[in-house]
């Protein structure tokens, strides 16, 4: 059976760095509270980059550690929800941009579950024969679309893009090397919303309260199925890479899995939330510092607006 293997990954990330202590001059708020209630310290914010500009530049890094050429690659997908155009989506201008002639792709949008969930639909496109070859990008301006008066949620956000080039395989057993899960609730989408038609500028509003509570009991419920699903044991897992949201809600998930914190990797501090790009950034940087070696059992999972929540269990 078919599946799929990550051959190269990249990120990108704008020059300016935002710190909290500028913040402070911005809204009511100081360097400590922010740390003590995220762990972050700074975030990317730019300054002439877009989406399709940080998407594009990720896609290159990763297809240049693949090895591949963009006029190689089958399939575009680009996970956004920050994207400057409605469309074009912002999949067909990263094709353009780098000269992948032969791929079709197109947006998803879900959010900080959105690089997630089109790794899985990557992986059925590929599993069904469709493709052999695709681009998974997570990519958002978050700074676009955040109101910067709202100490609640400008502190939390950064803008950034990750990508990795995905390439089919045979395998014997391809649920042990790809399980893939995803669910949502949609009754609790007033939660997390950005709303166009309904103000001036549209900024993200946010019940802070309800998207923790949800992220710390939904993560761990995730964790669990997909390794009951595939039959491996939390021990065997090397590292389980969430979405870089918040420091408490990852040792949360830590905690309530019952596996130590070192395996779960965080950027936050530096990079804050980025949404759809936090994994793949993540990932990125994992990769380049060689703490990912074939055969490594890794989770992904994700969390966000909608509400959604979906992961992957792969093998490196």
């Amino acid at each position: 059976m078919r599946t799929i293997r990550i051959t190269g990954t990249g990120s990108a990330l704008p020059g300016r760095i935002v710190t909290n202590k500028e913040l402070e001059q911005m809204v009511e708020t100081s360097d400590e509270w922010i740390r003590e209630r995220t762990g972050i310290a700074e975030r990317h914010v730019s300054v002439g980059e877009t989406v399709v500009t940080l998407a594009s530049e990720a896609a290159r890094k990763a297809l240049e550690q693949a090895g591949k050429r963009a006029e190689e690659i089958d399939l575009i997908l680009v996970a956004t929800s920050s994207s400057e155009t409605v469309f074009p989506n912002t999949s067909c201008e990263v094709q353009k941009a780098i000269g992948a002639v032969h791929a079709w792709g197109y947006d998803l949008n879900a959010a900080c579950s959105g690089f997630i969930l089109a790794l899985n639909t990557a992986q059925s496109y590929i599993r069904s024969g469709l493709v052999k070859t695709a681009l998974v990008i997570g990519a958002e301006k978050m700074s676009r679309i955040v109101d910067w008066k709202d100490r609640g949620t400008c502190i939390l956000f950064g803008d950034g893009a990750g990508a990795v080039a995905l390439r089919g395989e045979e395998s014997e057993s391809a649920e042990a090397v790809y399980t893939a899960m995803a669910h949502s609730a949609g009754d609790k989408g007033e939660a997390l919303t950005l709303q166009y038609g309904t103000e001036e500028t549209p900024v993200i509003r946010m019940d802070g309260q309800a998207v923790f509570k949800f992220a710390v009991r939904k993560v761990p419920e995730i964790i669990e199925e997909m390794l009951k699903k595939a039959d491996v044991s939390r021990e065997d897992v090397d590292y389980f890479v969430l979405h870089q949201a918040n420091r408490r809600i990852i040792e949360a998930a830590a905690k309530r899995v019952g596996v130590e914190i070192e395996k779960f990797p965080m950027n936050l501090g530096e990079y804050a939330n980025t949404s759809a790009a936090s994994v793949p950034i993540l990932l990125n940087e994992m990769n380049r510092d060689g703490k990912l070696k074939r055969g490594q059992k890794i989770i992904l999972a994700g969390f966000g607006a909608g509400l959604t929540w979906a992961g992957c269990l792969m093998e490196w």
